[in-house]
């Protein structure tokens, strides 16, 4: 049976065509000597392994047909009309690039019509081409990196990262990704390393392409088709789910390399860490299909998407619904708490004691929501308002209290406090015990515990000698967990290689206070990478995200600054933004433009509109609906086929659209006033989270970005 290698030019086939194109590529797979499939040579072709198939009677496949390992390989170039199919046949040709070892497709291209230079500046140095100021050689682009002259000819002259950026796209693939890197400014020697770049002696025959359409960073453009079904997800999903496919060869590495104990990816939004962190789940599970995996992320929806994507990569992989068993546990971590709480029996009595001094008589349920605040404002407290109010009692509660189990007066005034901002004698300490102490009265009423003591007491009974339920686990944003979301994880697993995989952005911390990962016993020792290039979001978008966060300084897990730089390798329009005079006004430029979307063609499933709030979030919906726009507000569920979404921006993360509008209008006045009452560190970490919500958003956007603000 012949070996289908898929290219990513081909994987981008018209709608109109697939269903005809899945089955002419099962049955080239099955067996290429069938009649109907008209497998032929090309006279007066460059390369004389190409082919051309028959799709139907309009539709022809371009490929070259390798032979070698014992197998016969078609190489897919992509499915033209008929008579464009044969005249591409004839003038490409696929050979090993001798610079870099990469399989490379060449043909003759229409000419190049560079943009006109704008006028000379006064300085001299910023009117020099933008490689030139970067400092690279239109020689070592070629004799270095590999880059066809004609694409080194045409970089050379390019004024700016946009213009880079137009070329790359047309060579989308390992040249369009060194173009990007270069632009960005990265080393040449350093890109060599990074994409695994050799140079070889070749003679260019159909063993030495298919070594190098094995070769890492040929997995940007080519990839080995692995069975019928895995053939029917490329076609299926389209340029939209090409994640699952073509990867970068720095992807590639985090997914089969072994680490000594925790790793952590760390990238901006669309960079590929959940991409990286599903692909390595499969490859854990594929290694030792007796191992028990946990994957898991913050919130539910998240964890329903991870295993959404888990099934779309390869629906063998076995995902378990009981914890502790063999094969992928997807799960929420709150829902992971409560998994271990139900599995732990008598042992449960003993880790609460630990944890809060007592026992509840139904650590199941849950405590009601807005405890904190019933309890300021029942209680009287000396405390000031920046103290005494339910964001800094939490976030006390979480990071102090629970991790270090105080359960007494005594133990808080002795604590420790790292990286509480607001500082506290002892009779401020004093008082707010007594705001916990009457937190955890009305608590043991109910016989309930809240999800950051779930986490604490389920870490509590598993360090005590409880079964570990896992042998490796990995987490996707890392950065929204707290420390007894920490303690639990590193208890569910002994300490031991490939224990715990982290991935986390802190520009996308939207929950809680931020975290330093060393104090929970989980020691990153240099095991930490960043991803930087954006697959998701256009250049001209993600500018717009960056800017959100300009001027401000984020930390990461390791208590570090968090770096920027990131690039994206796709182009499109500059964001659009619309200023509103009234509530009416926003909603009527909403809907302007989902209709324009609409009704030029976009499927409704593939646009949405992200607002600050659930009340706004309905009004959205209403408006759209009143106009004939069948919308549809997301909340718990997932987003239906056939009607525009409407989310609020926390409920939007995870998730990308083909186009978005973002209502950004500012914040209602409750929560300004609740701002305001906090400690300047309290309001200056919330204000990052604000901005964060607000870049989390725009990273949504694929293709195109709508900004609505009221003025």
């Amino acid at each position: 049976m012949p070996t289908i290698i898929m290219g990513k030019l081909a994987s981008k086939i018209d709608g109109s065509v697939r269903g005809k194109a899945m089955s002419f590529l099962q049955k080239l797979g099955a067996d290429d000597t069938l009649p109907g499939l008209h497998i032929e040579p090309i006279q007066k072709s460059s390369d004389p392994r190409v082919r051309t198939g028959r799709v139907d009677e309009f539709w022809r496949a371009v490929m070259f047909r390798l032979d070698g390992d014992g197998d016969t390989h078609y190489v897919i170039h992509g499915i033209w009309p008929h008579d464009d199919a044969i005249t591409m046949a004839q003038r490409v040709r696929l050979k090993v690039n001798p610079i870099n070892g990469l399989p490379q497709v060449e043909e003759i291209e229409p000419a190049f019509n560079p943009v006109p230079p704008p006028p000379a500046a006064t300085d001299p140095e910023s009117a020099k081409p933008l490689f030139a100021r970067l400092g690279h050689e239109p020689a070592d682009l070629v004799y270095k990196l590999g880059l066809p002259e004609s694409v080194a000819a045409q970089a050379a002259t390019a004024n700016d990262e946009d213009a880079i950026l137009t070329i790359a796209e047309r060579h989308d693939g390992w040249i369009g990704t060194i173009l990007v890197d270069l632009a960005a400014g990265d080393d040449i020697d350093a890109i060599i390393e990074r994409m695994q770049l050799e140079k070889i002696s070749s003679a260019d025959d159909d063993a030495d392409v298919l070594q190098s359409l094995k070769r890492p960073a040929a997995a940007l453009q080519y990839a080995f088709i692995d069975g019928q079904e895995e053939l029917r997800r490329v076609i299926e999903g389209g340029d939209f789910s090409a994640w699952r496919i073509f990867l970068h060869p720095e992807q590639r590495r985090y997914i089969d390399r072994p680490y000594n104990g925790p790793f952590r990816l760390v990238g901006g939004a669309g960079t590929g860490k959940t991409v990286v962190l599903v692909h390595r789940t499969r490859a854990l599970a594929q290694r030792d299909p007796a191992a028990r995996i946990i994957l898991t992320t913050f919130t539910t929806n998240l964890a329903e998407a991870l295993g959404d994507s888990l099934t779309q990569l390869d629906p063998r992989v076995s995902q378990t619904k009981a914890l502790g068993e063999a094969g992928v546990y997807v799960t929420g971590v709150d829902a992971l708490a409560a998994a271990v709480l139900r599995s732990a029996g008598s042992g449960l009595s003993s880790a609460m004691r630990g944890v809060l001094g007592e026992e509840r008589a139904a650590p199941l349920s849950r405590t009601e929501p807005n405890l904190w605040r019933d309890i300021v404002e029942s209680t009287g407290t000396s405390l000031p308002p920046e103290i005494a109010n339910e964001t800094f009692l939490a976030t006390e509660y979480a990071h102090v209290v629970l991790p270090n189990k105080v359960y007494d007066e005594t133990g808080y005034l002795r604590v420790r406090r790292p990286g509480r901002g607001v500082a506290l004698d002892r009779a401020k300490r004093r008082a707010v015990w007594a705001l916990i102490d009457s937190y955890r009265a009305r608590c043991r009423t109910d016989g309930s515990l809240d999800f950051t003591e779930a986490a604490a007491v389920a870490a509590a009974y598993l360090a005590a000698g409880g079964e570990r339920p896992a042998d490796h686990v990995l987490v996707d944003e890392g950065q929204d967990l707290s420390p007894t979301h920490w303690l639990l994880l590193r208890a569910a697993v002994k300490e031991r290689p490939d224990d715990l995989f982290i991935a986390e952005d802190s520009h996308q911390r939207i929950y809680g206070s931020r975290v330093v990962l060393g104090r929970y016993g989980i020691a990153i020792v240099g095991r930490s990478q960043r991803l930087t290039l954006n697959y998701r979001t256009t250049a001209q978008n993600l500018r717009y995200a960056m800017a959100i966060l300009e001027g401000s300084q984020y930390v990461d897990l390791q208590d570090e600054l968090e770096g920027t730089g990131y690039r994206s390798a796709r182009s499109g329009p500059a964001p659009i933004g619309v200023v509103a005079d009234s509530l009416a006004d926003e909603l009527h430029a909403i809907v302007r433009h989902i209709r324009k979307w609409l009704e030029a063609g976009d499927a409704p499933e593939t646009v949405a509109v992200l607002v600050q709030d659930r009340f706004h979030r309905d009004r959205v919906v209403t408006a759209l609906t009143e106009q004939g726009v069948n919308a549809r507000a997301i909340d718990r569920d997932r987003p239906p086929p056939g009607r525009v979404p409407i989310l609020t921006m926390h409920r939007a993360k995870g998730t990308e659209f083909s186009k978005v509008v973002l209502a950004a209008s500012n914040p209602a006045l409750a929560a300004l006033e609740r701002l305001a009452m906090l400690d300047p560190t309290e309001r200056a970490d919330a204000e990052l989270r604000s901005r964060s919500l607000r870049y989390v958003a725009a990273t949504r956007a694929r293709d195109e970005l709508v900004v609505v603000t009221r003025s």
